[in-house]
C-alpha cells in the first residue's frame, strides 16, 4: 500500500500540521480523528487495515488529518470564545487548505468525509457547513449539538459549529438544502455502551433532515453496539461498500 507522510505549515493555524495519505488512486476520503486524536489513529486502530483491499485496488484514497480538540472542544475550563475561535481556525484550515490540497493531489472533487466519535462530529460540521466540497458524509457516533461541549454558552462561532442549531433554523428556500438533497448522507450510531449521550442529537438530526425533506440514511444499530473501534471497523466497512 502506498503511504505518504506530510507536514506542512498552515497559515490559518500558524503552525506545522501533520497528515498522512493512504493509497495511490481512487475516490478521495478525508478522515478526522476521534476526540483529541492524531492523524495516526485511523491506522493504529486498524481502520486502514479494514479498508485495505479498497485502497490497494485503487478504489479509495484516505487523507487522515490531525485535530486541535484539546484547544477547542475538549478544553471545558478554557475561555469559550477562544475555544470557538480555535475550532473556526481549524475548520478554515480544513476547508481552505486541506480540501484544495486533496483536489490538486488527486485531480478529483468527489470527496467522502468521515470520522468516528468526535471525528464524526467534525465530518458532520464540515459537510453541512460546506456541502459544495463533499459528495458523501459517513459520520459514525458523532455529536451534533455543540452544547454538549460548550454548555449554555452560545455565540456566532459555536452556533455555526452546531448542526442541530443551524440546520433547524435554515430557511426552506436556502440553496444548501438542494445541495444536500443531491448528496449521500449517512449518520450511524450504536445504542450500547458510551453511546447514550450522543443519541439525542442523532435523533434530532434525523428529525430535522426529514422535516427539511433531505434524504439521509440515519442508522441506529443495536443495544449491543458500543462506542468503540471494533464496531466502527464493522460500520465503515459496511457503509463504504455502499458508496464506492
Amino acid at each position: 500500500m502506498h503511504t505518504e507522510y506530510r507536514k506542512e505549515y498552515s497559515r490559518y493555524l500558524d503552525r506545522e500540521v501533520e497528515f498522512k495519505i493512504y493509497g495511490h488512486s481512487g475516490k478521495p476520503c478525508l478522515v478526522f480523528p476521534p476526540q483529541d486524536g492524531k492523524f495516526t489513529d485511523y491506522e493504529n486502530f486498524r481502520m486502514v487495515e479494514t479498508l485495505s483491499d479498497y485502497i490497494e485496488q485503487g478504489r479509495l484514497q484516505l487523507f487522515c488529518v490531525d485535530s486541535v480538540d484539546r484547544e477547542s472542544w475538549s478544553d471545558k475550563e478554557g475561555n469559550p470564545r477562544y475555544r470557538a475561535e480555535m475550532q473556526e481556525k481549524w475548520f478554515n484550515y480544513i476547508t481552505n487548505e486541506i480540501v484544495p490540497f486533496i483536489h490538486n493531489y488527486t485531480g478529483r472533487k468527489d470527496l467522502i468525509v468521515t470520522g468516528c466519535s468526535m471525528g464524526g462530529t467534525h465530518a458532520g460540521i464540515s459537510f453541512f457547513r460546506r456541502p459544495d466540497l463533499f459528495e458523501t458524509l459517513i459520520a459514525l457516533s458523532g455529536a451534533f449539538d455543540a452544547s454538549m461541549f460548550f454548555g449554555n454558552y452560545m455565540d456566532d462561532l459555536v452556533y455555526n459549529n452546531s448542526p442541530v442549531h443551524f440546520l433547524r433554523n435554515m430557511p426552506e428556500d436556502h440553496y444548501y438544502l438542494d445541495i444536500y438533497r443531491n448528496k449521500k448522507i449517512i449518520l450511524c450510531i450504536g445504542q450500547g455502551a458510551w453511546e447514550e449521550e450522543l443519541l439525542p442529537s442523532n435523533h434530532e438530526m434525523n428529525a430535522i433532515l426529514k422535516e427539511k425533506n433531505v434524504p439521509a440514511w440515519v442508522d441506529f444499530w443495536g443495544y449491543d453496539v458500543a462506542h468503540d473501534w471494533n464496531w466502527w471497523q464493522l460500520q465503515i466497512r459496511y457503509f463504504m461498500d455502499k458508496v464506492l
